[in-house]
């Protein structure tokens, strides 16, 4: 307390006011002298105990905002009377509690990303050690058409942890709420023709029969790019999941409630056990299908649909094979 400068000023601002109200009274009478030194006594006796007693309270204080930035298990929570050091006392322990949430977000967070890393570590070595194999191969292997088929082998595992990498860093700004979605009308006829460009060369390779009925002026509410990253995601899905000859069905229907986009493919469909994980991240199946994907862009493909208001469901398609369903409503 006495290390405080103001106080040490306004204790000797009081003394001299009372030893110049103590000589005034003297000079005017010895009773009135007396009088004045008791009544300065008591006021400066009362303000030091009111004093000391602030300063035990802002000690304690102190106390609780060091155990918490030291990680104390505890709060006291007490002293519930109003006044300033009520109020102040009631902020720190808001304060205090908001400091512990955000410490167990960070805590799970960090948990998250350690498991993440590990993730990307576990889908990233499977591609790194075939090409390591497949590069150890073209050392040894002289003959020109079986050295040709490795490197094709080789620039396809490449290809594949590119995407990869990059599926992976969209996800991770998705994540992180770095990406700002646009929202303007897009038309789901330009943005399905759009998102099919880049596969048509594979369909004409795999024979597949490209079935298409898309309502003239359907539109949805949301940003084109990301959501023609959505669409190729699934399209990907198809083309992994059919064989040659195969047949994809793509459908939108256009009502007053909702815009609804369907493909539907002539895959092998999802095990009923797979269907309610399909778009979590890093999960490949365990049935019946093509299971050689990394689980990423279906939880991809889910991220960018519903952070811009629409659904996204996958099925069993009656006929067999598997059914997507976008819908955004109105």
């Amino acid at each position: 307390m006495v290390r405080n400068k103001e106080l040490r000023q306004l204790a000797l601002a009081c003394a001299v006011i009372a030893a110049l109200s103590a000589v005034g009274g003297f000079a005017l009478h010895p009773a009135a002298g007396f009088l004045s030194l008791v009544s300065s006594a008591a006021l400066g006796g009362v303000f030091l105990g009111f004093t000391r007693a602030r300063y035990r309270r802002i000690a304690q204080l102190a106390e609780e905002v060091d155990r918490v930035l030291h990680n104390a298990d505890t709060l006291s929570i007490q002293d519930a009377e109003e006044g300033e050091l009520s109020i102040l006392h009631s902020e720190l322990t808001k304060m205090t509690l908001r400091l512990r949430e955000q410490n167990a977000a960070l805590r799970r967070e960090k948990r998250h990303l350690a498991d993440a890393l590990a993730d990307i570590a576990h889908q990233l070595r499977t591609p790194l050690t075939a090409a390591n194999l497949t590069l150890s191969l073209l050392k040894t292997t002289k003959e020109p058409q079986e050295r040709r088929t490795l490197l094709r082998e080789t620039q396809v595992l490449f290809r594949q942890m590119d995407w990869l990498l990059n599926t992976l860093l969209k996800q991770s700004r998705l994540d992180a709420d770095m990406v700002v979605f646009q929202r303007a009308p897009v038309a789901v006829d330009d943005l399905v023709r759009a998102a099919l460009r880049p596969f048509l060369l594979s369909f004409e390779l795999h024979s597949i029969t490209l079935e298409t009925d898309l309502s003239p002026g359907a539109t949805w509410m949301g940003d084109r790019h990301w959501l023609t990253e959505a669409l190729q995601n699934l399209l990907k899905n198809a083309l992994d999941s059919m064989q040659d000859h195969g047949c994809l069905q793509i459908r939108c229907e256009d009502t007053l409630l909702f815009t609804q986009l369907t493909l539907h493919d002539s895959g092998p469909g999802f095990a009923p056990a797979d269907l309610p994980h399909l778009f979590h991240r890093f999960y490949r199946g365990t049935g019946t299908g093509n299971t050689t994907g990394y689980g990423i862009g279906l939880s991809l493909c889910k991220t960018i649909i519903t952070q811009q208001g629409g659904q996204i469901t996958a099925d069993n398609h009656p006929q067999g094979g598997a059914v997507f369903t976008i819908r955004f409503p109105k």
